[in-house]
């Protein structure tokens, strides 16, 4: 596997600091496809993760959020546990984590488990000081009025 440096990109991009860890990030990817996933607009703000977790139950499960970062981990704890011999074992039984980096504003609103899939349900909320509002233009014959007053000499 090929490495990229990327720190010419730090030393240049003033102010696009996370920028570059979200290209470095994105870079290295992940390793592997497991779990496999889905991501779904809902709503104009609202946003649905679904991913295929067969076999692990809520507390096989670590949802967190951390610095803009939704981590999701799957672990079994296997000790003591004797199902009886396989002939074939195509169902994963392994650990995993995934992570997803949040847009600013985004939030976890919550998170079920149901018939093998996790869905975790994100809503963006902008402060109402950053949402777009509409300016009036003033026809300026208010501007114009002035207040006279008399002016004392000294």
């Amino acid at each position: 596997m090929t490495t990229i440096d990327f720190s010419p990109l730090f030393r240049t991009a003033i102010g696009f600091d996370r920028l570059a860890n979200t290209l470095e990030a994105a870079y290295r990817g992940e390793p592997t496809a497991y779990p496999p996933y889905n991501i779904e607009l809902l709503g104009e703000d609202h946003y649905r993760i679904t991913m295929a977790v067969a076999g692990f139950s809520e507390d096989d499960l670590d949802i967190q959020v951390k610095e803009g970062v939704l981590s999701v981990a799957g672990g079994r704890n296997e000790e003591g546990k004797e199902d009886g011999k396989y002939l074939y074992r195509g169902i994963a039984n392994r650990s995993f984590e995934r992570r997803f980096q949040l847009a600013d504003y985004v939030r976890v609103e919550g998170a079920e488990l149901k018939n093998g899939l996790l869905h975790i349900v994100l809503a963006r909320e902008i402060p109402e000081a950053m949402r777009a509002r509409r300016i009036e233009i003033g026809s300026g014959s208010d501007s114009e009025r002035l207040i006279e007053g008399k002016s004392e000499a000294a």
